[in-house]
């Protein structure tokens, strides 16, 4: 196994709070990466309503999809995907 392997834990019980907190680290990671297009559809999440911010989500993967590079963000924002359904 490569050295730069790595098992991801696809947590689905995450609350808003959390959600919201990985979406800032999605945010900053896109900034520090020079991704400003991402990191400005993802930002202003925090307190939106839900439907607002699967929108967001999803685009932001849509936008993703050809940008393998960025992998460990495209991770990130997969993982906030599968606990939007928690949101209230």
């Amino acid at each position: 196994m490569a050295e730069d392997d790595k098992t991801v834990r696809m947590v689905t019980n995450l609350g808003r709070k959390a959600v919201e907190g990985k979406l800032a680290g999605v945010r900053k990671a896109a900034q520090a990466a020079n991704l400003g297009e991402l990191a400005s559809m993802l930002a202003g999440v925090e307190g939106m309503p839900k439907a607002q911010i699967e929108m967001r989500v999803k685009n932001a993967l849509l936008w993703l999809s050809d940008k393998p590079q960025h992998q460990r963000i495209t991770v990130d924002l997969e993982l906030v995907e599968l606990n939007l359904k928690n949101l209230k």
